[in-house]
């Protein structure tokens, strides 16, 4: 069956381990419901939940709406796997049992995984309002899966592309289910569970290059620029001179590694930077907004901002203001 949930208050919160009942998550379609222990985070009312179950795995992107600490909490009988899409804080720490604790600042493109009855907290004092998303598997599946009882090793703060692609795309689904439908979401979980066994069996994950992505130096070059010029108009050739390649090899490989092209990830980057200035600074317009994030107009600013987020940037102001 396939199962989608809302803001988090209508997901419950966290079970100690060995309570039979979990966290109940309602059905966008059928009205029926299924029920596991979910993260539990603190303050609940500081975050958005959307999530999407189906067949042994759950898949659900928190996001945050301020910049105070926020706690997250998870030990149950379901593995672990978190994402961080975004991510960099003023404070904190992660800590998943068995490891040390991780005092990483910026953490962004990060993966961790926590397996079942793992303990798993992290708190952040955050930059900026972040997203991450969860993925919880039931053992069981897994071992359907490989055909034998699988023991999973704690991993935090780790890097996998094939991995990393993978869950970007069950994430943009939960953000978008009218993109996809349950076989696609079914498919994905697959090949994620086969890249999570692929991973603890040590397979090598292969070189970003030889799958035609950018090198990592390449990437913080290339995000690292974006960045600092958010309100200019980049030119695909600047960013490709800037890692030593042409133009069209490197908007492939950008679109290989990031998802999206470099000119729509600096969109991106542009509606990110006006969330955080929409709840930073109350006072200034939408229109000054849209301009100092690079928009040439509030028009363009508003639909660009809108098809990204679902919300109005006034709207958007009001709810997580």
């Amino acid at each position: 069956m396939w199962f989608a949930a809302g803001r988090a208050s209508t997901m419950g919160g966290f079970k100690e381990p060995g309570e039979d009942d979990g966290v109940l998550l309602p059905s966008a379609r059928s009205g029926m419901v299924v029920s596991h222990p979910i993260v539990e985070i603190s303050p609940p009312d500081h975050v958005k939940r959307r999530a999407i179950t189906c067949h042994g795995m759950t898949a659900e992107t928190v996001q945050s709406t301020i910049r105070a600490r926020l706690d997250y909490r998870f030990q149950g009988p379901m593995h672990l796997l978190v994402m961080y899409e975004n991510g960099a804080r003023r404070d904190g720490e992660t800590l998943v049992e068995g490891l040390s604790r991780a005092t990483l600042r910026r953490f962004a493109r990060k993966l961790t995984f926590a397996p079942a009855g793992c303990q798993y907290h992290e708190w952040h004092e955050l930059v900026a309002p972040s997203r991450l998303t969860y993925f919880y598997f039931d053992p069981a599946k897994l071992s359907e899966t490989d055909g034998a009882a699988v023991s999973f090793a704690p991993r935090l703060f780790f890097e996998d592309e094939a991995l990393w692609h993978t869950a970007l795309k069950l994430m943009e689904l939960i953000e978008h289910p009218a993109w996809g439908d349950q076989v696609y979401f079914e498919a994905l979980g697959i090949v994620l569970i086969y890249q999570l066994l692929r991973l603890h069996r040590g397979a090598p994950s292969g070189q970003p290059q030889l799958r035609g992505g950018l090198a990592t130096w390449r990437q913080r070059i290339a995000v690292a620029y974006v960045d600092e010029h958010l309100a200019e108009r980049i030119e695909l050739t600047t960013l490709a001179q800037l890692v030593h390649q042409t133009p069209f090899h490197f908007c492939r490989a950008f679109k290989q590694s990031f998802g999206i092209p470099p000119l729509r990830y600096q969109t991106k980057r542009r509606i990110e930077h006006a969330k955080l200035l929409l709840l930073e600074k109350p006072a200034m317009s939408v229109t000054d907004v849209g301009l100092m994030v690079g928009f040439g107009c509030s028009t363009s600013f508003a639909t660009a901002f809108r098809k990204a987020t679902g919300f109005t940037p006034t709207s958007y102001q009001r709810s997580f203001g």
